[in-house]
């Protein structure tokens, strides 16, 4: 489908589209997506279901079988979710059923609108990640290409998800009639009160690729780079900011969006600006320079602090919570500049080990095994990322390149088990292409046993079969 769009053979893309629809692999693959594996899989919709039994989820797929091109959206369930500026964002989330149809129509669609976007959008896109977008950051700012002595437009577009017009969304969509038809009814389904036309809602799955699809091109009226509706423009010293707004704005106002003037701003890169949880500034001499966000560290700080200051639980509980955040966090800001008492968590770390001995009450060798649990460690390397090629993606059959690029998100015992197998799966044999989680096994099933030969990297899924076979066999 990627080749018959690069090529622009549309009506061979529409046929392959058809064919996913049909395919039952596809359907129980997206029946798997929203109820096991997305974080989102026990929320529930308006019908008030947050999960679905094995039996469940084989009629929703029958019914998927069924009603695929004749898919009938129900209402909305509406979240507040407040945002940091004291105002609400409304949250609308869809039902589980409404879920799995977004996600089946979205493997039939991303393939065909991944061959038209632009090389420097990285939000919501397979294979492309934020940090891709801070590497090409340091690559447009660096010394090599005078970042001093340029500037950015910070650009915020207002209520992106709220506002962006139905009619730019469909005239873009590339897709057979049933499926245009079930899109058209899933944004009527998540309209605002005033705006019949405008708005997708923020909790379907297949909204952000919808949201791509209507801003795709606006990297192409000046040197940005673009991450979902947040925004990067670079100027030259010489470059005018008020015509490239100017552009930018007719180029919204077409989609029914439209920058806000409170928060779209022109920075100076000696003086930093906040883009995606990081500062990012150019220093004096030259430098490129990357550290966490104000915001983005009182988030962090927050959330450790209500849990080690939490006295509903003990100090082997906090650690076990503290562990995937810190770690989260770590590895989020690992190619940013991380020293210091601040970003090395110091005084963090401080505070909990006298939280975790005065509650132990043990010896401090105790306390020190649970810190170092609860904090564990990650490398940092200072914009050593290594960006995606070009327009490059999953779906290009390239398989090697995605394979190996894949395997370079994890580190440590996973990174080693990865490079020892090749990338590829033990348990199935496929190679690790897909967003699908790796995991590290244990062989003998004695987890404290850390030796190379006890470990096997395999598909998540993979790790749940070979669980449940061990289970099977030890009742029978």
């Amino acid at each position: 489908m990627y080749k018959a769009i690069t090529v622009g053979n549309k009506r061979k893309a529409r046929g392959l589209q058809k064919l996913i629809l049909k395919s039952q692999s596809a359907r129980l693959l997206a029946v798997r997506q929203v109820t096991q594996l997305n974080a989102g899989k026990k929320t529930a919709g308006i019908d008030g279901k947050a999960s679905l039994t094995f039996e469940e989820r084989i009629i929703l797929s029958d019914e998927l079988r069924k009603y695929v091109n004749i898919w009938k959206h129900q209402k909305l369930r509406e979240i507040p979710i407040p945002k940091k500026d004291g105002s609400i964002r409304m949250l609308k989330v869809p039902t589980m059923a409404d879920r799995a149809w977004q996600c089946l129509a979205k493997y039939a669609l991303e393939p065909a609108h991944e061959a038209t976007f632009h090389a420097n959008s990285y939000g919501f896109r397979t294979g492309r990640s934020a940090h891709d977008a801070q590497k090409i950051l340091f690559l447009r700012l660096n010394s090599r290409n005078d970042g001093i002595n340029k500037r950015v437009i910070e650009l915020d577009i207002e209520k992106c998800f709220d506002r962006i017009n139905h009619s730019t969304i469909m005239n873009n969509l590339i897709a057979p009639s049933g499926l245009k038809l079930g899109i058209f009814r899933c944004l009527k389904a998540g309209t605002n009160v005033g705006f019949p036309d405008q708005g997708t809602p923020q909790g379907g799955v297949v909204s952000p690729l919808l949201a791509n699809i209507a801003l795709n091109g606006i990297e192409d009226i000046h040197q940005s780079v673009r991450y979902a509706d947040d925004m990067v423009i670079i100027l030259k010293p010489e470059e005018d900011e008020s015509k490239i707004l100017e552009r930018i704005n007719v180029f919204l106002a077409e989609r029914g969006m439209k920058t806000s003037e409170r928060k779209t701003k022109v920075t100076a890169t000696k003086d930093g600006f906040d883009f995606l949880g990081w500062h990012l500034r150019v220093q004096k001499n030259g430098k490129f320079r990357s550290i966490p966000s104000v915001d983005n560290f009182k988030t962090f700080y927050k959330k450790i602090k209500n849990i080690v200051n939490n006295s509903n639980y003990g100090s082997r509980v906090k650690a076990e919570k503290l562990a995937p955040i810190v770690r989260g966090w770590r590895n989020y800001h690992k190619f940013c500049r991380m020293d210091g008492s601040r970003h090395s968590l110091y005084f963090l770390e401080d505070r909990t080990y006298k939280v975790f001995n005065k509650e132990t009450k043990q010896n401090r060798y105790s306390s020190k095994t649970l810190l170092d649990k609860a904090f564990p460690a990650v490398s940092f390397s200072e914009n050593r990322h290594i960006n995606v090629k070009g327009n490059k993606s999953p779906y290009d059959g390239d398989i090697p390149y995605w394979s190996e690029r894949n395997s370079k998100l994890y580190d440590g015992y996973t990174s080693k088990a990865l490079k020892r197998q090749n990338h590829k799966c033990i348990k199935c044999g496929l190679k690790f292409i897909g967003e699908e989680r790796i995991h590290l096994h244990h062989v003998d099933g004695n987890h404290s046993n850390w030796r190379h030969n006890n470990l096997i990297a395999i598909h998540e899924s993979c790790h749940d079969y070979i669980h449940m076979e061990n289970k099977s066999k030890a009742i029978a």
